[in-house]
């Protein structure tokens, strides 16, 4: 890689403080950092690190209870004095960013092609119909199948990864010389987010496109960041090259950091469990299929699948985005109605020829929910007691509980999760994404369910936090015995957690067995592929890694 000497970014004592009714809140206090063409610096930290807020501020994209001070200077302009109109002519142009939470990023009642057309349109001198074919040319080259069929499409018809990819593509538009990634992988599973670094590290080596990663996935930053910086608290305590930050860490913080991230084990005896056999099953999916038709065109979600859980076991459940993971778990809670096949839960059928109405109501009030982003699960204009005591309301109707049983079951799942108590009365946007978390947690086990459908739980967090998430849920699982269908693409947390694992492939179960069968000695090629695919926190092997990868894709 070549890097010119001459810095792409520079921040120069950046620091941004909060207004709060308690006082003044130091989000960044003061850091220096210096991004260079054609280099990826990523910058990693617990939540609550600052991370975000820094990236958030070269943009000037912070709330107004925000105050930056410091400068932002970009090939020799200081942002931080630009106009407002100004600023509108550098993002997207010259710096553009893709956000954590593509759903939020992406307008829901726009094509995707337009979407992408917008910012080209927005930015460059080109007619609408070379911005639509550009949309297309971007849609393939950041890995969208049937790129044309996709690009007259809406956000909700793709999968999580596939409109990240999108996200991806608005910001490679104009091909700015800075892209702001926070998160870009967080929702892709291992194979997608394999592809991805390497379009992102092939971006910065052929174009010299900048990246400023902002990034809690250790496997992540070793496979394609130069630099690394380590944010804690406001401040930047370590800064350096991949190898010796990873490798050599000198801040206590640094240490903690990657001593927390979960790894597949090596040897076999490690996993969980598998909980005695049972008669009947919690959840069973019978040649289930779930098709989708558009247009004379159909697309099979599930195909005919049969998986069971059994009392008590936690099944992972992983595959690449768009395998069909979250189908099943979609269906197995009845949101997603199968299109043939049985759904049988607790040895009951639901749907078509089976339970239905106030008894499949009674049916779900044996299930809890944990949801991947519980930042748009919770609603932010109720207090976390009340979201916690809701389904103790709706699944209660005929033995309600007074209120002030409510209060102390509230606070007793507050105490489960590990939060304390006075959390009932504050507002979700007062948490942090981890504390957010464990109240989808609390609000999952409120009525003591006999299954929980956990899709992406810990996916969103950083490390330190989703170590913290997955113990309390451990703690939770081995004392109320629940079974869990534990969808994930992180196959180390599968592997801490899962009695059993399913792969997943193209709308079938294509492997399935014990989590050290599966996990450490995979049979199917995909699953194999799948394996190989899984980042580990040492550039070393990472960067043969992506040597094998590179040299298979010319083969």
């Amino acid at each position: 890689m070549s890097v010119s000497t001459q810095p792409l970014l520079s921040l120069r004592d950046l620091a941004v403080t909060f207004s709060t009714e308690q006082g003044p809140v130091e989000a960044v206090k003061g850091i220096n950092l210096d991004v260079n063409p054609g280099e990826v610096v990523a910058v990693v930290g617990e939540s609550g690190s600052g991370k975000s807020v820094t990236a958030m501020a070269i943009l000037s994209l912070l709330p107004s209870t925000a105050t930056r001070t410091g400068e932002i200077i970009m090939n020799g302009r200081d942002l931080t004095t630009l106009t407002e109109k100004e600023l509108n002519s550098v993002r997207g142009a010259e710096i553009s960013m893709v956000f954590q939470e593509p759903m939020t990023a992406l307008n829901p009642t726009m094509r995707i092609g337009d979407q992408i057309a917008e910012a080209l349109l927005n930015h460059r001198k080109i007619s609408k119909k070379d911005a639509a074919a550009k949309a297309v040319e971007l849609l393939a080259r950041v890995g969208i199948p049937d790129p044309e069929r996709r690009a007259s499409g809406f956000p909700h018809e793709l999968s999580g990864g596939q409109r990240q990819r999108v996200v991806i593509a608005i910001a490679l538009a104009c091909e700015p010389s800075l892209i702001i990634a926070d998160e870009p992988t967080t929702a892709l599973d291992v194979t997608v987010q394999a592809e991805i670094l390497d379009l992102i590290r092939s971006l910065a080596d052929e174009s010299g496109t900048a990246f400023l990663l902002v990034t809690h996935n250790m496997g992540v930053v070793a496979d394609i960041a130069d630099r690394v910086a380590v944010m804690f608290r406001g401040d930047m305590v370590e800064i350096g090259t991949t190898k010796q930050v990873l490798k050599m860490p000198e801040a206590p913080y640094t240490q903690k950091l990657l001593s927390a991230v979960p790894r597949l084990p090596e040897a076999r005896g490690l996993g969980m469990t598998p909980p005695p056999a049972s008669d009947i099953a919690v959840m069973e999916l019978i040649d289930a299929s779930v098709i989708y038709r558009k247009g004379g065109t159909s697309f099979a979600a599930l195909d005919n699948v049969s998986v069971q859980i059994a009392p008590g076991e936690i099944l992972g459940l992983v595959g690449e985005s768009g395998s069909g993971k979250s189908t099943l778990g979609r269906s197995a809670l009845g949101l997603t109605p199968l299109s043939s096949g049985e759904m049988r839960l607790f040895g009951e059928t639901v749907g078509k020829g089976g339970l239905r109405g106030r008894g499949e109501r009674r049916m779900r009030g044996r299930i809890g929910t944990i949801f991947q982003d519980p930042g748009s699960s919770l609603d932010p204009r109720t207090t976390v007691g009340e979201a916690i005591a809701e389904p103790l309301i709706i699944h209660r109707s005929d033995r309600p509980m007074s209120s002030k049983d409510r209060a102390a079951r509230v606070r007793e799942l507050l105490e489960a999760v590990e939060l304390p108590a006075n959390y009932a009365h504050r507002f979700p946007h007062e948490l942090s994404g981890g504390q957010r978390q464990r109240i989808g947690l609390a609000r999952a086990i409120a009525l003591e369910p006999e299954l929980i459908v956990a899709d992406e739980p810990t996916s969103a967090l950083d490390v330190s936090v989703q170590a913290a998430v997955l113990e309390v849920l451990k703690k939770l699982q081995e004392k109320m015995n629940f079974a869990c269908l534990f969808i994930s693409h992180d196959l180390a947390v599968v592997h801490e957690i899962s009695h059993r694992v399913a792969v997943m492939y193209a709308g079938q179960i294509v492997e399935i067995g014990t989590t050290d069968d599966v996990l450490l000695d995979p049979q199917h090629p995909y699953s194999k592929k799948l394996l190989s695919s899984v980042p580990v926190p040492d550039p070393t092997v990472q960067h043969a890694r992506r040597l094998e990868r590179l040299t298979r894709s010319v083969a």
